[in-house]
């Protein structure tokens, strides 16, 4: 196998895609973000959004200099993850996993520990004292992604839809909703039928700004951390790994966790993009 000139990590999802270059010797070279890669939104796409990053961070890179680790949103659907390896634009190698192994990959350096992803959508997964990777939720737009800035998304557009017909009040929330999504029905079926899962996610914020004052954004916060709890309870029945919340609507959710949750939580090490470097470098280019 030829060596590589640059070792590229990618962090992939329904809203963006950050990635870091380094050389043969671990060296930073350059760091990039741009538009979204989730798989959800095609696999053209995918590879688009990643070359066009790296182009504007080393003009003219020569992807057969460079091996790539994937993190991105839907890889653990396998025949996406075929399509993406097959549509491979021309580099020496990939390298390609689901962002919630690279992120728990990131985020404990490796070691035992939990994450809880959460941007445009959702998954947990863990590492457990025995080396055994466990993982729930990560289904995907639209059916699953529970707590998730889509499934906020959707939930919030629900309301507003009973709202338009006369069924429930108005409220704070769906008046922001309204202002972003339209104000008539007519208005509002046109973003309907043209909404992704980032167009989704893109409503969660306002969420966030008015749960204080909103009984409707307050229970869905409620739901969602009900959903979170119930993750972690899955992934670690011994209640001693430690616990990452990813991402900046995990972030978001930190100041409401449960005590015997938010107790166990710490900051992580790494990224999903530092895990990503980590798949590519530390197994040599080989998948399980």
């Amino acid at each position: 196998m030829t060596k590589a000139k640059y070792y590229i990590g990618v962090d992939g999802g329904g809203t963006g895609t950050r990635l870091k270059i380094q050389d043969s010797s671990g060296v930073l070279i350059a760091m990039g973000k741009g538009s979204a890669s989730a798989l959800s939104l095609g696999i053209d796409k995918s590879w688009q959004a990643i070359v066009e990053i790296l182009n504007e961070c080393i003009k003219d890179i020569r992807l057969n200099e460079c091996y790539l680790g994937a993190g991105i949103s839907g890889m653990n659907n396998s025949s996406w993850k075929k399509e993406f390896l097959l549509a491979n634009p021309g580099f020496l190698k990939v390298v390609a996993k689901a962002d919630g192994y690279t992120t728990l990959l990131g985020a404990h350096n490796d070691k035992p520990g939990i994450i809880i992803a959460l941007g445009t959508g959702s998954i947990g997964m863990s590492k457990d004292l025995s080396g055994k990777i466990h993982s729930v939720s990560g289904w995907g737009y639209p059916a699953g992604d529970e707590a998730s800035g889509s499934w906020l998304g959707i939930q919030s557009v629900r309301y507003t839809e009973k709202v338009l017909d006369g069924r429930v009040k108005a409220s704070l929330l769906s008046n922001l909703i309204k202002e972003n999504c339209g104000k008539s029905s007519n208005e509002f079926l046109k973003w309907l039928g043209l909404a992704t899962q980032t167009d989704y996610a893109s409503l969660a914020p306002l969420v966030f700004s008015v749960h204080n004052d909103d009984l409707f954004a307050k229970e869905l916060i409620a739901k969602a951390l009900i959903d979170i709890e119930e993750m972690i309870l899955t992934l670690d029945k011994t209640n001693l790994l430690p616990v990452v919340m990813c991402g900046k609507l995990g972030e978001q959710f930190l100041p409401y966790l449960p005590e015997h949750i938010s107790r166990r939580c710490i900051s992580g090490i790494g990224s999903s993009v530092d895990g990503a470097l980590m798949l590519i470098k530390d197994k040599g280019g080989d998948e399980k």
